[in-house]
């Protein structure tokens, strides 16, 4: 027996793009939905109707107000974050670097001011505010070594109603004194957050070893058996995003396999883990990702600012053993909160791959595909009657050159290839968080 949608308390009115499945798996054609007129209709945080106007405004209440955002909008689920560090806001874009050194100079230091609970949240005001000018609705995100920080950000994500997965970072070695734990503390802190946190509301915790440099073998097994205890939760680390990193990893666990294979010989390769990178596996770390139904978090702004390479995602989502892929941007090694900008990235990685990652490829992984992703695409990522009702309004001409492109449009494959490659937040013009708008652009051109 079904639950009948709730009576709807507002709606939206525009033309909607949403995915009814998974492009790489299929096509495009057979998995993107595109209603150039289309009511979408709210009720108690999620969506009560969805469909073409002519068949849905008869079944909404006569006196229901339809806010209307004409023909130049486009209404989609909000995206998806899959990988970001919200402590990095304070130096996206440090100059120069690559991976570990990056971590050495910048990182580090100031993770180091995460100890103040009032900085923390200050931090993650702004995080979680430039997340819903990007029209960023979920996010996995890391927070720092101090459990506090992890408090500060769920607290502001819980006023704001977000759907929101993050965690305390797992960090014994390989860090500079002041922000290392030991096996035990971080076991019990991240059991403790566990306790306060997860599943209050719409938060979900993640299990988070920064990554296995940076872990002993025995906290990552410590990091197994917590998500043993609670094995709802979420995992994220890092995994094979920097050759030098790859090569670390071999001196540090010369016992295992691969990069990989530290984290599966200590059970971290399982559904709802969530490995930022990927750029350097294998085809057997591949396919163990495939088998466990592991996920790559895809960050093309960071791979390309750090010199780290770039994923192949065709090869990740290769029919014969396919993975989830999520798009992260990554920050704050990432250049950018927009997702649009981060598909113009991933674009380009594709490109030197020696493929051409479409716009309805690209738009999945923005909104479907991460949701898949993280496993929560029963919730979040489409637009359709029973979904948790975040979504985003995005203008179509939001600059003066892409309104001048925007004449010479012929399809809408095409119009939204020109927004991933030329817009960034100015193309969000309203965020819903569970059918409340919780951020609405100010426009001045």
């Amino acid at each position: 027996m079904t639950t009948p949608n709730p009576v709807p308390d507002s709606a939206i009115r525009g033309p909607v793009l949403t995915f009814t499945g998974d492009p790489f798996a299929s096509s495009v054609e057979d998995t993107m939905l595109y209603e150039p007129d289309a009511i979408v209709a709210f009720g108690k945080g999620v969506i009560t109707h969805f469909g073409p106007v002519d068949q849905i405004q008869p079944q909404l209440p006569k006196d229901l107000k339809i806010r209307n955002y004409g023909p130049d909008a486009l209404i989609t689920a909000g995206f998806l974050d899959s990988h970001v560090h919200f402590p990095q806001t304070p130096m996206i874009a440090a100059f120069g670097e690559q991976l570990l050194d990056w971590l050495n100079k910048y990182t580090f230091p100031t993770e180091r001011k995460y100890a103040d609970k009032a900085f923390a949240a200050s931090v993650a005001n702004v995080f979680l505010n430039e997340c819903l000018k990007n029209g960023i609705t979920t996010s996995c995100v890391y927070c720092t070594v101090f459990p506090q920080s992890v408090d500060a950000l769920f607290e502001e994500a819980e006023r704001l109603g977000m759907r929101m997965a993050a965690g305390k970072v797992l960090m014994n070695r390989n860090a500079p004194d002041y922000l290392l734990d030991t096996t035990q503390s971080g076991y019990d802190d991240s059991k403790a957050l566990i306790g306060k946190w997860h599943n209050r509301g719409r938060l979900m915790y993640a299990i988070t070893p920064r990554f296995a440099p940076t872990s002993t073998a025995d906290q990552l097994e410590s990091a197994g058996a917590l998500w043993d205890e609670f094995p709802d939760c979420y995992m994220q680390t890092h995994v094979s995003e920097n050759l030098d990193e790859v090569a670390w990893v071999k001196e540090l666990f010369p016992d295992r396999k691969g990069y990989l294979d530290v984290y599966d010989h200590s059970k971290l390769c399982r559904p709802r883990a969530v490995f930022g990178h990927g750029i350097h596996l294998t085809e057997d770390e591949l396919c163990c990702m495939h088998h466990t139904g592991s996920a790559i978090s895809h960050c093309p702004t960071s791979n390309f600012f750090l010199g780290s390479g770039y994923l192949d995602v065709y090869r990740a989502k290769d029919p014969k053993r396919p993975v989830r892929v999520g798009i992260g941007t990554d920050l704050g090694a990432g250049t950018s909160f927009s997702i649009l900008s981060t598909l113009n990235e991933a674009y380009k990685a594709a490109q030197l791959n020696g493929k051409a990652l479409t716009a309805g490829h690209a738009f999945y992984f923005a909104t479907r595909g991460t949701a898949r992703a993280m496993y929560i695409d029963d919730k979040v990522g489409s637009i359709a009657p029973g979904m948790e009702a975040d979504v985003i309004v995005l203008d179509m001409k939001s600059t003066p050159i892409i309104d001048y492109r925007m004449q010479f449009v012929e399809d809408i494959h095409e119009a939204l290839f020109i927004q991933m490659t030329l817009g960034d937040d100015r193309a969000v013009q309203a965020t819903y968080i569970a059918g409340k708008l919780q951020y609405e652009q100010t426009k001045t051109r």
